[in-house]
């Protein structure tokens, strides 16, 4: 399959909530091509009336990279469609997850040469819930880095509460909970997102920079999980994330 054609079957399968298989993915594709096809893959979400809003990081532990094969996290674009509290298992998704992180918020423009000093200076921490999926079967954890990566690092969904600003200090060692319907799923400190989470938005930049992006005031970005993914279910969702608060995620049948 020619990549033209494979970003056609992509983007449908996106808009139509349908499964692919694994093998539909070109051979032969590098990371950075990879990257090209998820740009790509964006902007066909844009000429449909979705406006990019923000980014997700993957694989910022070394336990999760090791599971793709990488050496380093890989991002993904997202857009407002992919920002939602409540989400449909039978109408939306495809094969979610569901992971526990902090979504940070730009005030002020960033680019690769901003400082982890400006970088806390210009914006905010919230807390947030992702949801991780893919539009190929069976993908975790049994897919290539690549096919990840233009698949918007799995982008699905996202939900975030309220900014606050932050200091160095406050983003050591916070511990996070993941609940479900009041019993905790999961629990896990904010040290294993690049230790801390700050760095994570830094290597982002960096990475932008060399697609010639940049993060934008309003943007934002859901920085990495503290835990493994865990399968998504329906029920109320919490994150709780100690000296940032709580976000809540509905996910329907």
């Amino acid at each position: 399959m020619s990549q033209a054609i494979f970003l056609e079957t992509l983007y449908g399968a996106y808009k139509n909530v349908a499964v692919l298989e694994k093998s539909v993915f070109p051979a032969d594709i590098d990371l950075e091509e990879a990257y090209r096809i998820q740009h790509a893959f964006t902007k066909a979400k844009k000429e449909n009336n979705e406006t990019l809003k923000g980014y997700k990081i993957s694989m910022t532990s070394l336990e999760t990279q090791a599971l793709f094969g990488a050496k380093e996290p890989l991002y993904g674009q997202m857009t407002d469609k992919q920002i939602s509290g409540t989400v449909s298992l039978s109408e939306q998704m495809m094969n979610p997850l569901v992971e526990l992180e902090l979504v940070f918020v730009v005030k002020e423009p960033l680019t690769a040469k901003s400082t982890e000093e400006e970088i806390i200076a210009k914006t905010q921490v919230a807390p947030g819930l992702e949801v991780p999926d893919s539009r190929f079967e069976d993908w975790f954890p049994k897919m290539p880095k690549e096919q990840v990566c233009a698949d918007g690092a799995v982008g699905g969904k996202v939900v975030f509460g309220a900014a606050k600003d932050y200091t160095y200090a406050d983003l050591d060692a916070i511990n996070g909970k993941l609940i479900l319907n009041g019993e905790v799923l999961d629990q896990g400190s904010s040290s294993i997102v690049m230790d801390p989470p700050v760095k994570a938005i830094k290597w982002l930049l960096e990475k932008l920079g060399q697609h010639d992006l940049t993060l934008e005031p309003g943007m934002f970005v859901s920085s990495g999980t503290f835990v493994l993914p865990k399968p998504l279910e329906v029920g109320q969702y919490t994150g709780e994330f100690e000296g940032v608060g709580n976000v809540q995620l509905t996910v329907n049948a």
